[in-house]
């Protein structure tokens, strides 16, 4: 099989068309050039197959900053620990396993009630406008609120932190998206998050309380703990990641069961089918549409050929639709059974936060259909924030129909 050439793949990822659509993009490239290598030389995979045997693969990982070759998809920020999810092995084993300690399942779990309240209340006060922009009144503020009470972020502050979250939410894309203003702006939102987040966690020291960031500050294994800056490093990870992509979860999955009102009404009568229903969202429109690897050895991917340090990107919202994997993966199915999407990412660096998204958005989703008989949009015209990996609606004005 030999390598297609862009001249000829009409596969644009800055073309307005694709943010506002792109699974036919997906679909042409899978068929015409599943292993494709883009004029700046990253291969992009699109085929399910392809992409979970790269993240599988140990000759794949992120690679150290020496490895990076140019108009490499992602570089670290100079100056700055790496998040563990942008590490390999044994720093990332480590990591890992010291944050897993603090972020377990119990603590996600017992979480559920409090979802639940905030959920009602936020749809208490919906219902009571009619009309709303869902994003604002709902899929924002839902996530933001557990992940800053899980954190043990005041509530007064949560404002004040919103915006350097989005900054670095919009950094996460490939550095050659990036002004020198965009940079900039980043690196000044992660000396404000370190800056609060230093204050955070001295406070939890002197006075620790029963929340996840005193966990992070406490936990150990084998003598091991998080170092300052790796600590600073993963509460902007979990406060970032936390709620960005399941805001998007929140309203592409509410957009996609308005546009799907069998589906609506079929969640509605069989609440049973919330966690199939949460899975089929995600793997219909993910929040995350790609991830990255780089090779760490010379390797292959199906007789293509991949040099150390070239850069794999793994087009998850491709991948998920695949039809060798989903029959009739273009239809919105939230009863459909073995849903191995790769919406989580996979191999060792499988999302962490996927329980507690998982059920913000069962519970979410569940108590929209239960308490309403339809959701309308109010325009035919969508806005998509201006972030490549990240697929999110700025806005999504909406009608409630109680």
């Amino acid at each position: 099989m030999t390598e297609t050439t862009a001249p000829e793949i009409d596969f644009n990822p800055f073309d307005p068309a694709y943010r506002a659509d792109p699974y036919p993009y997906y679909h042409r490239l899978r068929e015409r050039a599943p292993i494709y290598r883009n004029p700046l030389g990253h291969w992009l995979l699109s085929r399910y197959r392809d992409c979970t045997a790269v993240l599988r693969d140990d000759r794949f990982g992120h690679g150290s900053p020496d490895l990076l070759r140019e108009n490499t998809f992602r570089k670290p920020v100079e100056g700055r620990a790496r998040p563990f999810i942008l590490l390999d092995p044994p720093e990332h084993t480590r990591l890992r396993s010291l944050v897993n300690k603090a972020f377990t399942p119990r603590t996600v779990r017992r979480l559920a009630p409090r979802i639940q309240e905030l959920v009602d209340q936020m749809l208490d006060e919906m219902i009571d406008a009619g009309e709303v922009d869902f994003m604002e009144a709902f899929a924002y503020p839902l996530p933001v609120t557990v992940i800053s009470e899980m954190l043990g972020v005041p509530a007064a502050d949560r404002d004040a932190v919103r915006e350097l979250s989005h900054i670095v939410a919009r950094s996460v894309d490939p550095d050659f998206r990036l002004s020198e203003e965009d940079k900039r702006a980043r690196d000044e939102a992660f000396a404000r998050f370190d800056d609060y987040f230093r204050e955070l966690v001295a406070e939890r020291r002197r006075r620790p309380t029963d929340d996840l960031l005193t966990n992070l500050v406490t936990v150990h294994e084998d003598g091991e703990r998080l170092t300052e800056a790796e600590l600073l490093t993963t509460c902007i990870l979990l406060y970032v990641a936390g709620h960005e992509t399941t805001t998007d979860l929140l309203g592409n999955g509410t957009l996609a069961l308005s546009r799907n009102p069998d589906q609506f009404h079929r969640l509605r009568t069989s609440p049973g089918l919330a966690e199939s229903a949460v899975e089929e969202l995600l793997r219909y429109d993910p929040p995350t549409q790609m991830s990255r690897r780089t090779a760490l050895t010379d390797a292959d991917i199906n007789g293509h050929p991949i040099a150390a340090g070239e850069q794999v990107v793994i087009l998850r919202g491709a991948a998920n639709r695949d039809p060798e994997v989903f029959p009739d993966p273009d239809r919105l199915d939230l009863g459909r059974m073995g849903n191995r999407h790769l919406s989580f990412d996979g191999g060792i660096h499988y999302c962490l936060g996927a329980p507690l998204a998982r059920l913000e958005g069962a519970i979410a989703f569940a108590t929209i259909t239960r308490r309403l008989r339809h959701v309308e949009t109010t325009t035919d015209t969508l806005r998509y924030r201006d972030n490549l990996i990240i697929r999110g609606l700025a806005e999504l004005p909406v009608r409630l129909r109680s």
